[in-house]
């Protein structure tokens, strides 16, 4: 029995906590591409830059409070500096539509040109936010750091395992969870919301029954920006600010956005949890968890791991390739906002 309770403790400290963090992370970053997707119909692939950008300010922001003595303890300072992130993150988002998309827009330029475009706004971005900030890692987390260590759980269970519950990972949880519910119902109460949910079914018809386009794609990029921030601000507070890593987080959060459906909102949500957990599950290595269940060395000397932790990343391509060839529409079959 107690062989059972510490492999349990290992996969909760491992993989259920850091996988509730991690996916709650991607489904804000997912929520944030399939709301351009949805409204203006194309596959934004700056967005893990916007994220990067707007974790960014919250960060110099963070720092200038530090210096004047301003925080929040036991909370980390980043969370009274994150809505002027967000607000950065939304200048932005509005000056690239006003100076770049809005362009293409006009002109009715198909959604490979957008693609094409939006890729070159991510090494924009990238390039302004580490000449800003440098491509050196940052730790801005100046709160309490644990609100469950392993040591404390071990004494309270008299198991050799210990689960450890990072404030970072409970914030993130909470965060998401706060953020996506006033998503959905600004989404589905508000007539704000309606009108765009009537411009991503038919924007013509929208038009036609008074809608103003220009509003609605303004308010997309004002929630996607505050998404992005938000997102960008809570993986760097859960595992550091890496400039270049918001690069490569991309493909996990398109990877997310497209299994649970693209344009679908519900789908962004589960699409980010089956990333994180896939992630997590194919490269933990199950060695001393099968140690707990059947004994030293019965299956082998090896660490049990389907996969390296330098291959994570290519989970979420190999989950993407999957789903585009069993059921190409995502899990909710990309139902529009």
């Amino acid at each position: 029995m107690e062989g059972s309770l510490n492999s349990m403790a290992l996969l909760a400290n491992y993989i259920l906590v850091p996988g509730l963090a991690y996916g709650s992370q991607l489904a804000l970053g997912a929520l944030g591409v399939t709301m351009i997707y949805a409204v203006l119909n194309f596959s934004n692939f700056s967005h893990g830059e916007i994220m990067s950008f707007g974790a960014m300010i919250t960060i110099l922001v963070t720092y200038w409070f530090q210096g004047l003595g301003i925080s929040v303890y036991p909370l980390p300072t980043a969370l009274i500096a994150l809505p002027v992130g967000i607000g950065g993150a939304i200048l932005l988002c509005l000056l690239l539509d006003k100076l770049v998309f809005s362009f293409y827009r006009q002109q009715r330029s198909n959604s490979v040109t957008y693609l094409i475009v939006s890729i070159g706004v991510m090494f924009v971005i990238g390039g302004i936010t580490r000449f800003i900030i440098g491509p050196d890692d940052r730790n801005f987390n100046d709160g309490e750091r644990f609100i469950l260590k392993a040591r404390a759980f071990k004494e309270m269970t008299g198991l050799s395992e210990g689960v450890a519950i990072k404030s970072s990972q409970a914030i993130t949880v909470a965060s998401a969870f706060i953020v996506v519910a006033a998503v959905f119902w600004f989404l589905s109460r508000t007539r704000t919301g309606k009108s765009m949910r009537a411009y991503s079914n038919n924007p013509d018809l929208a038009l036609l029954s008074g809608i103003d386009p220009n509003r609605v794609v303004i308010i997309a990029w004002v929630i996607t920006a505050g998404l992005a921030a938000v997102s960008g601000t809570l993986y760097g507070l859960d595992k550091s600010y890496k400039p270049l890593v918001f690069l490569h987080l991309v493909l996990p959060i398109f990877a997310a956005a497209i299994v649970g459906g693209v344009g679908s909102p519900l789908g962004a949500i589960v699409g980010g949890f089956v990333i994180a957990f896939s992630e997590l599950f194919i490269t933990f290595a199950y060695k001393k968890m099968a140690a707990y269940l059947l004994g030293d060395g019965v299956l082998g000397d090896g660490l049990l791991q389907l996969l390296s932790t330098d291959y994570k990343f290519a989970v979420s391509f190999i989950i993407l390739v999957i789903v585009l060839l069993i059921k190409p529409t995502g899990i909710f079959s990309g139902k529009s906002i």
